[in-house]
């Protein structure tokens, strides 16, 4: 716990965007074992490596924010149920990447043996991959599971904004800006590709938006709660992978897979 506490000094040390309170109380919330019921301040102190004051303090704002239930005869702390939400949505994303397993496969046993076949999450500004399938050629884009892909211009990207409401896209945007402050009139000019591939598809494109040897098409999919958002894309080298060929033999396969699961 040392190394943990020494590891977490460094960052705020050396980050002035580290909020040493918040991973402190996300220590404590972490130290739960899948056997463990109630927890003492003392035994969370030994766990974390924090200072007991410190975790009283903690624990006693984690009781009143609704993460942590406090029994009244002893004084231990259990998970509440608040904690559950923290968890929703990646299980969504998780279930959904596992429900989408043999969807996936089915579209890349397309006609095309170069296409790669994903699905991704937001990330703040970027789509982050869960999940790829493809066909086991030697020409096929080499992105795998954890790629950080530019929410406004890969395909996969722009359908998980096109699921988005408009306040949220609104916001992404801002976010955008923030970071990428140069590039404020071309993500304003994304969002705008984006209304119009989907009311006239159905689904995304990107030919050559965020690589020029890219060619992809991709859909929203909502998570089964409906609180979450993800994009599943159909995408290839474009020397091999025409955008005809994404409209007129995948478009239909890839509304039909996001109506499978549940999108």
């Amino acid at each position: 716990m040392d190394e943990i506490a020494s590891l977490r000094d460094e960052g705020d040390e050396n980050d002035r965007q580290f909020v040493t309170a918040l991973a402190r109380g996300l220590d404590i919330l972490g130290c739960y074992g899948p056997d463990d019921r109630y927890l003492t301040n003392h035994e969370i102190a030994a766990r974390t490596g924090l200072a007991r004051p410190t975790v009283s303090r903690l624990t006693h704002t984690l009781m009143k924010t609704g993460h942590l239930h406090r029994d009244e005869g002893n004084g231990a702390y259990r998970l509440a149920a608040k904690v559950l939400h923290l968890g929703f949505g990646a299980l969504a994303g998780i279930n959904l990447a596992e429900r989408a397993g043999e969807v996936m496969s089915a579209l890349s046993g397309g006609p095309n043996p170069y296409l790669t076949i994903a699905l991704a999450e937001r990330s703040g500004v970027r789509a982050i991959y869960l999940a790829a399938r493809r066909q086991r050629q030697a020409v096929s884009l080499s992105i795998d599971v954890g790629a950080r892909l530019p929410l406004f211009y890969s395909a996969i990207g722009r359908g998980i904004l096109a699921g988005m409401t408009e306040d949220e896209r609104q916001e992404v945007l801002r976010m955008g800006i923030a970071e990428f402050p140069g590039q404020r009139e071309r993500m304003e000019k994304s969002l705008d590709d984006i209304a119009r591939d989907y009311e006239t598809y159905g689904y995304c494109t990107s030919f050559g938006a965020w690589k020029p040897e890219i060619n992809a098409i991709a859909a929203p999919v909502r998570s089964l709660d409906g609180t979450s958002v993800y994009g599943l894309n159909i995408g290839g080298p474009s020397f091999l992978v025409s955008p005809e060929e994404l409209h007129e033999d995948y478009g239909y396969r890839l509304l039909q897979a996001v109506k499978e699961l549940g999108g």
